[in-house]
């Protein structure tokens, strides 16, 4: 069975998957381990987070035939504290897509924000997105000219630490109204940690020194120069469960991804339809307040509370992190480590309200390289979005069904008889146990997922996507100035042709001109349908896949 697909990959970056040559056998007790950071009692603070190989002396949780897979979880869950979705840091945007010239709104976990860069002290800030004045959103305001953020509704500017700089209605001779406690902005505490920002969703002040004490989840692979990076970002229509799940389901890719992703072939043996769907065996290691690492044939699944779920693939080597451990695995010589190839999926899922939710992705990789140099950003996105398109109206579909059982009766509700379903088991599993079953939204839900909207709109790529990433919003940019222009000069070519006299143009120079101004012309009207594919809307009906 090829690792590659145990877990989801880009169909536009097929060419980057290792050849099957260079797959390795792992051995039996090697595996990536994350620690994690936890709002438990048990574990008050975290440490900067490292991937790095353990061993243990646990063996992996399998399940034994005709038992059910919530059986063999729960012999390896272990006991603690209710799971505190304040005390986490949360991904904002990757810094690749965030204007240091223009304030950026993000909500994470139903809390509305305003990221922004503080040009006196060179780093991003993270606001509450409100002015103290009349509660205007900040994110609609500018950045002036002294490096403060600017509420556009009545002009008061704020400076990083969320301190009133400037209120223009005041006397210049009158009291100093700015100085209040009430003229501040809430501030939350924030940190840039593999090329995203990250930020901690409590404003006390007991919380403003967070970064100096724990750090983000760190993959040190993102942050290495001899590894590639290709970021994305995408806002879903679909919740966090959902969402977390479908990235754990290794089993549907062959169907609702089918045609997209790469499926190796397969003796006819061991398929039994056109799709190639086989056994998955997936084993749950270690279920606790942090999270869970799953165990598979080819790769490995680790799932960080509450947003970083990414795979490893043992073909390409494991990660060499640098963080120590008594249970380390001798390293081979770091000459040897370089010329392995290693290739990881790393997701972020982030909460943003019931019925919503935030996808960044990256795929760190140690070969092609060069691919990235010279292949835009954008165009990874194309096969990045198809596959998240093939199956998005499946699963906001599917969160309504489960919604109308109720979260708690999921395991009630869902057959779930096959290891190919053990981390999506698990991770519900986690949610009962740690979390009562729901994203701690505070009192700003009540827990009603919002009315479905048309499928055009569920669909939409420009509003969950493009506006939000600087490299498809470039390419959309230019692609339009072309098609417009494309027109233009079929217009000039023809009048050309009409104006020229008999003796100037011979036939053949006609002939090239007629077919350039008619080339332009269909170029234009391909590229708006394009435009309009790729960037806008793209449908996909599975029946006829």
């Amino acid at each position: 069975m090829d690792a590659l697909t145990l877990f989801p990959i880009p169909s536009s970056s097929r060419f980057l998957a290792p050849s099957p040559g260079t797959r390795k056998t792992l051995s039996p007790h090697p595996r990536p381990h994350l620690p994690s950071s936890t709002s438990s009692a048990s574990h008050p603070t975290r440490r900067n987070l490292k991937l790095r190989v353990s061993t243990s002396d646990s063996p992996s949780v399998a399940v034994p035939a005709g038992k059910p897979e919530s059986d063999s979880i729960s012999a390896v869950e272990s006991s603690g504290d209710r799971f505190d979705w304040y005390s986490q840091w949360y991904p904002v945007a990757p810094v690749c897509d965030l204007d240091k010239r223009a304030p950026r709104a993000v909500t994470v976990l139903g809390i509305d924000l305003v990221v922004w860069w503080d040009r006196e002290k060179e780093r991003w800030r993270v606001f509450e997105d409100r002015c103290a004045h009349r509660l205007a959103p900040l994110s609609e305001g500018r950045i002036d000219r002294w490096g403060r953020l600017q509420c556009v509704y009545h002009g008061w500017c704020f400076d990083g630490s969320g301190s009133c700089k400037l209120i223009p209605q005041a006397p210049f001779d009158g009291p100093p109204v700015h100085t209040s406690s009430k003229a501040c902005v809430a501030t939350y505490p924030c940190y840039v940690q593999n090329n995203i920002v990250w930020f901690w969703p409590r404003t006390e002040s007991q919380h403003k020194d967070i970064p100096g004490e724990c750090k983000p989840p760190n993959i040190p692979e993102i942050d290495d120069p001899s590894y590639t990076c290709t970021m994305g970002i995408r806002d879903i229509p679909y919740g966090y469960e959902v969402l977390i799940e479908n990235l754990m389901d290794p089993a549907h890719v062959p169907y609702a991804h089918h045609k997209i992703m790469r499926i190796p072939k397969r003796p006819p043996s061991l398929t039994r339809d056109r799709e190639g769907g086989i056994p998955v065996d997936i084993r749950i290691e270690n279920l606790d307040i942090t999270g869970f690492l799953a165990k598979q044939q080819f790769g490995y699944g680790k799932f960080v509370a509450p947003c970083l779920y990414y795979a490893f693939f043992p073909s390409t080597g494991l990660s060499n992190g640098s963080a120590s451990s008594s249970n380390n695995q001798t390293m081979p010589p770091p000459t040897f480590l370089q010329k392995q190839r290693r290739f990881l999926l790393v997701f972020y899922c982030i909460p943003v309200s019931p019925g919503k939710s935030r996808l960044i992705w990256v795929f760190p990789r140690n070969f092609s390289v060069w691919v990235d140099q010279i292949v835009p950003r954008w165009m990874f996105h194309v096969g990045q979005n198809l596959i998240l398109d093939s199956d998005l109206y499946l699963l906001h579909v599917e969160e309504r069904k489960i919604a109308e059982v109720g979260n708690s009766n999921w395991q009630k509700a869902c057959f779930v008889p096959t290891k190919s379903d053990g981390m999506v088991t698990a991770f519900r599993r986690w949610m009962k146990r740690y979390a009562n079953d729901r994203v701690d939204w505070g009192n700003k839900f009540a827990g009603f997922l919002p009315p479905s909207p048309p499928r055009e709109q569920l669909l939409d790529r420009y509003w969950s996507h493009v506006v939000h990433c600087r490299s498809c919003s470039s390419a959309l940019k230019g692609m339009r100035a072309l098609e417009a222009a494309l027109p233009v000069v079929s217009l000039a070519l023809i009048g050309a042709v009409a104006a020229a006299k008999q003796t100037l143009m011979t036939p053949a120079t006609r002939i090239a001109v007629v077919s350039t101004a008619v080339f332009c012309f269909a170029a234009s009207k391909w590229l708006s349908h394009f435009i309009h594919k790729i960037f806008y809307f793209h449908d996909y009906n599975h029946a006829f896949k």
